[in-house]
């Protein structure tokens, strides 16, 4: 006898496998998970990447924890997804909170690892003036990657415009940019809403 979690998950699976199968040709679509801080958040995150995995996305990523002692568990995450997961693995990495040569280094880390994938981010800083020595914004710091590898780099793209955007034409404006500073490619989020009955 399957319990009614089970069941629930199997129906999610079937119907999420089904979607994805039918638009394969013209979607292309990936899951981001945030680092586990517990124990038991480990367990999850390694069963989840697991089923996960049955979906064939184009890579996982691994949200950036950018200060303290987060910074570290997400840049270990990242690296030992990568080790573990057949599927490939962007790590993101963010301007925010550190200098050039820091994100840089953590840049060569991924790189050292063998994670080429990178989501390259402004990040939210908890200052409120940026320092000289950081990497300004997102064009900034994927014109910095590419100097440090030849990294595969995807960056936030906004359909309903991003907040602090003056405008759409501004908005669409700074996503050429990034484009153009090297981007491979501009992402999105996607949320799935399942009602089962």
């Amino acid at each position: 006898m399957t319990s009614n979690k089970s069941t629930w998950r199997n129906q999610f699976f079937d119907q999420t496998k089904g979607f994805f199968a039918m638009h394969s040709q013209r979607l292309q679509f990936s899951y981001e998970f945030f680092p586990p801080r517990t124990p038991t958040m480990t367990l999850r995150l390694w069963r989840t990447v697991g089923q996960l995995e049955r979906l064939n996305p184009n890579f996982f990523s691994m949200t950036y924890g950018a200060l303290g002692s987060a910074q570290q568990i997400s840049i270990d995450a990242a690296i030992t997804m990568h080790k573990e997961s057949p599927v490939p693995v962007a790590a993101h990495l963010t301007a925010a909170n550190a200098t050039r040569d820091e994100t840089n280094a953590i840049a060569k880390k991924f790189h050292d690892a063998g994670i080429d994938r990178i989501v390259a981010l402004r990040g939210d800083s908890g200052a409120e003036e940026v320092s000289d020595n950081s990497y300004q914004d997102a064009i900034e710091l994927v014109e910095g990657l590419k100097s440090v590898a030849d990294f595969d780099i995807s960056v936030a793209a906004y359909p309903e415009i991003h907040p602090q955007a003056r405008s759409a034409a501004h908005d669409l404006q700074n996503l050429k940019y990034k484009l153009d500073a090297g981007a491979n490619r501009a992402i999105t989020q996607f949320f799935l809403m399942p009602t089962v009955s």
